[in-house]
């Protein structure tokens, strides 16, 4: 049946209007979810249970809906008779980056702070003292825990406020708590010593790596000065570890597809022989508990190393390394809990010794010669004259 000119006016107005109120949908702002106070108190309440106010009785007039503010609120409800600074309270806005343990430990400083409690007595005895405790919790400026943890720290070494929140701020305040011994040190070290922040992060990459290698390293004694200059020979020991890791790979590369060998570690092959150890008799030993070693260096990184300790060019043989030409081995003793290197030892493919230098290239001494003797009779080397 025809349909009349009103109706299909009628008709086009209806649809004009759904197609007019679909765009509207489309373009209005979703309704605001209101403040989810319950579940704040949840989050900040888990875990503890030494609230000094109920949380049922908390009637916040906060129009914020950003989770991590209405955290902290909660918080404070539940744990607070005292302000506490911003560096404490940080860890019920953000915890992002941290283990369970760590935001654990956090989460209970504040709230022995905030209800007045020892902070000294709940647990920051184990890294602060009484005075470091202190101003730690009297802590004014833009400081995030562990800058404030630091300042504190380094306040007890220095009265100058500006060269403590400097150092607070530089890579000392990212360094694990377990080393704490050491970066104590550090930073007693450059407050003595002042640098520029920069130069400090620079100094404290070349501590961090110094320090994982040997553990007994220790700033006594050292200046500023020759800190630089150790610092720069790290750098160009890690350049030349580079060149040798590149090498390394190419050769790594190009065998791979012959031989269908899987990929190596950081490691070359080296020589099939094994290491070798030997501890004298006690009648023998010159000092309690003696030892010897000799094991073969195949990673560029003890390379270098034994090049740089002995003051010599080994680490030029790496490519000799690298293709199997020849193989490297370090003699090493130990006594009394001290380890010293004593000879660099090259080997050619028939397991001939083809060079023994010690430190600055001198030749072996007859003790030591007769420790060789001694491994290439165990391990059917031929030394030379």
């Amino acid at each position: 049946m025809a349909r009349s000119m009103i109706q299909l006016r009628q008709d086009a107005e209806r649809q004009r209007i759904e197609a007019y109120q679909a765009s509207l949908q489309r373009v209005s702002a979703a309704p605001r979810p209101a403040p989810d106070f319950e579940r704040a108190i949840e989050e900040a309440h888990r875990g503890f249970g030494m609230a000094v106010r109920d949380g049922k009785l908390w009637r916040p007039k906060l129009k914020t809906r950003d989770p991590a503010r209405l955290r902290l609120a909660a918080a404070r409800h539940l744990y607070a008779i005292y302000p506490v600074p911003a560096a404490l309270e940080a860890i019920w806005l953000d915890s992002s980056g941290l283990d369970a343990n760590e935001i654990k430990l956090r989460k209970a400083w504040y709230i022995a702070a905030a209800g007045g409690n020892s902070l000294y007595k709940a647990g920051a005895s184990a890294w602060l003292s009484r005075k470091e405790v202190h101003c730690f919790l009297n802590v004014s400026g833009e400081f995030g825990f562990e800058e404030a943890f630091w300042f504190a720290i380094v306040r007890s070494y220095t009265g100058d406020i500006g060269l403590a929140a400097r150092l607070a701020r530089t890579k000392i305040a990212r360094t694990p708590r377990s080393d704490l011994a050491f970066w104590r040190e550090v930073a007693r070290f450059f407050c003595e010593h002042p640098a520029s922040r920069e130069e400090i992060d620079d100094l404290c990459d070349f501590l961090g790596a110094r320090h994982r290698r040997d553990r007994a390293y220790s700033l006594k004694g050292r200046t500023l000065g020759s800190l630089r200059r150790q610092m720069v020979d790290w750098h160009r020991d890690l350049a030349a570890i580079e060149r040798i890791e590149a090498m390394r790979r190419r050769a790594e590369a190009r065998a791979r597809p012959a031989a269908g060998a899987p990929a190596q570690t950081n490691a070359w092959s080296g020589s099939r022989l094994e290491d070798w150890e030997w501890r004298p008799q006690p009648k023998e030993a010159k000092a309690y508990g003696e030892w010897f070693s000799i094991r073969q260096l195949k990673t560029a990184e003890d390379l270098v190393a034994e090049s740089r300790a002995m003051h010599h060019c080994v680490s030029m043989y790496a490519a000799k390394c690298i293709a199997g030409y020849a193989s490297i081995w370090t003699l090493r003793r130990k006594a009394l809990g001290k380890t010293d290197r004593l000879l660099t030892i090259e080997l050619d493919q028939q397991h001939r010794a083809v060079q023994v230098r010690g430190f600055g290239n001198r030749l072996a001494t007859p003790e030591e010669r007769r420790i060789l003797e001694r491994w290439a009779k165990a391990k059917a080397v031929t030394l030379g004259a």
